[in-house]
């Protein structure tokens, strides 16, 4: 029996799939609990234009994200921190603080976990921010740390 999968479904394949399983798991599993939809010319046709609006969408949004990373590339954050006697931060600078100041300077808006540091901020400097904006694509900011 050909079904048309509507989710994935682990050993058997992903959604958007045309898969060939037996009748007895098709008619008594996949069927009743919507996980599939049997294989007519109809569904087929239907499932091959959705999955051509799927790759249409991810190529769209391939394409913002690499726009939006090169971007982040020309973008520098200055976060004034406060310096001990001995040149060290009181505190740490992470993902969060420039996610912050990303914000409120440029106005864009990035989840503070998207955000890594190539190495550990531990006193004033320049470094450099790793941004995961897609799946597939980062950008790299300088980010600098200054006393104030």
């Amino acid at each position: 029996m050909k079904v048309i999968l509507q989710k994935d479904v682990k050993n058997v394949g992903k959604k958007g799939d045309i898969v060939e399983v037996s009748d007895g798991y098709g008619r008594n599993f996949l069927l009743p609990k919507k996980v599939a939809v049997e294989a007519t010319s109809n569904n087929i046709n239907v499932a091959k234009a959705q999955a051509g609006s799927a790759a249409r969408k991810k190529a769209q949004d391939t394409d913002e994200a690499k726009l939006m990373a090169a971007q982040l590339s020309q973008v520098s954050v200055t976060i004034p921190v406060k310096i001990g006697e001995n040149g060290r931060l009181f505190g740490s600078v992470g993902g969060k603080d420039i996610a912050e100041v990303l914000k409120k300077k440029h106005n864009i808006d990035i989840d503070k976990r998207k955000i890594s540091l190539k190495t550990e901020i531990s006193g004033v400097g320049t470094y450099e921010a790793i941004i995961k904006v897609h799946p597939e694509i980062t950008s790299t900011i300088k980010v600098e740390v200054v006393q104030g």
